[in-house]
């Protein structure tokens, strides 16, 4: 006889193989949906065949195909340029981005991530991708980090509701969490640029090294890139930027011991702010 295993020790292994959460209230078989779907498949191509008339003797040089191969990844990256610069306002890119299909991650999404804050902010942060809970309602950082951020911008004056603009980099969750590719982050890329354009901030909050190394085009880690202020600028904006590059609050909750190290980060952010006018 089979030992049962305990409910708990059937959710760790869940968990540990990816599975953050339910989808449906009864189990599906995929491997029987495959295996149906390609029966299905097999039965339409011997049909189409057999119904197929014989193709006549050509008389001249068959024209050439016309494509059918996937779009390619510098397509998809020119596809997103094109849609990206052809935005005037916040509104039309969030179209935009909304009406892009040349990321894959937005098959598996559930809801496009685009934005959350006062858009008339001076100061702009930028996260990785949406998590679990951002991907449920459509918002970033909504979840536990959501949260300690709101703690983060709190205690040097600042909050989505009046003088802060959050974004991500990528807009549709990667599945399980999981880091994003680069092939993701480059054909997102320029809704960010145009992103960061048309909030034209004074100042960007990189939150985590995926960000920074993104948006400052830099190979660097976090822990080398905290800490220290850079000029970000692209030929559309009026002026540059100051960023700073700050722990993802996902790594603070994981790692608290380097919560002292953020809080000079942010210390630091608020003098700069203060100096530049930007808080009282």
């Amino acid at each position: 006889m089979k030992e049962q295993l305990h409910p708990a020790e059937i959710l760790k292994w869940y968990a540990e193989a990816g599975v953050d959460e339910c989808i449906g209230d009864a189990p599906v078989d995929r491997y029987a949906e495959t295996a149906a779907a390609a029966a299905a498949r097999e039965t339409a191509q011997k049909s189409a065949a057999q119904a197929r008339p014989a193709p006549p003797l050509p008389s001249a040089p068959p024209a050439a195909p016309s494509r059918a191969e996937p779009i390619g990844q510098s397509e998809m990256v020119a596809g997103a340029c094109e849609a990206a610069g052809k935005a005037k306002t916040l509104e039309e890119l969030e179209a935009a981005v909304r009406a892009f299909d040349g990321c894959p991650l937005k098959k598996t999404a559930t809801n496009t991530v685009f934005s959350d804050g006062a858009k008339e902010a001076r100061v702009m942060l930028i996260g990785e991708a949406p998590g679990a809970d951002e991907d449920r309602e459509g918002l970033p950082f909504v979840g536990a980090s959501g949260k300690l951020l709101d703690k983060m911008l709190g205690s040097i004056g600042l909050s989505r509701e009046t003088n802060a603009y959050i974004t991500n980099i990528l807009f549709w969750r990667p599945p399980g969490n999981r880091n994003p590719t680069s092939a993701e982050i480059a054909v997102c890329l320029p809704f960010v640029e145009r992103h960061i354009e048309l909030i034209d901030p004074e100042v960007i909050v990189l939150l985590g090294g995926p960000s920074a190394k993104t948006i400052l085009a830099r190979s660097e880690g976090i822990t080398k890139l905290r800490g220290k202020w850079f000029d970000y600028e692209t030929p559309r904006m009026s002026r540059p930027s100051k960023a700073r590059a700050l722990f993802h609050p996902a790594y603070l909750l994981r790692s608290p011991n380097q919560k002292q190290l953020a809080w000079r980060d942010l210390l630091d952010i608020r003098e700069h702010l203060k100096n530049h006018g930007i808080l009282a």
